[in-house]
């Protein structure tokens, strides 16, 4: 099954939010941890762009989860 570009962002992001929510961290707290924009982390969550593999490991290895855990649910 092939999934639409606009709907993967999407998943992705609302994977890494609820991720991210769970370990009480906000929106700045891991944008500056990953050395990332928090606006550019904000769209990532929105689902409002794709982001590089690099930055998504950036945020897989500051969450200290497995970056596999960011694509859970996708399909």
């Amino acid at each position: 099954m092939i999934i639409e570009k606009a709907d993967f962002a999407k998943k992705v992001g609302t994977n890494i939010r609820n991720i991210r929510q769970s370990t009480g961290k906000s929106i700045e707290q891991l944008a500056h941890e990953a050395n990332m924009d928090p606006k550019q982390l904000r769209r990532i969550e929105l689902g409002q762009i794709n982001t590089s593999i690099y930055h998504i490991y950036l945020i897989a290895n500051t969450l200290k989860i497995n970056i596999s855990e960011i694509f859970t649910n996708i399909f």
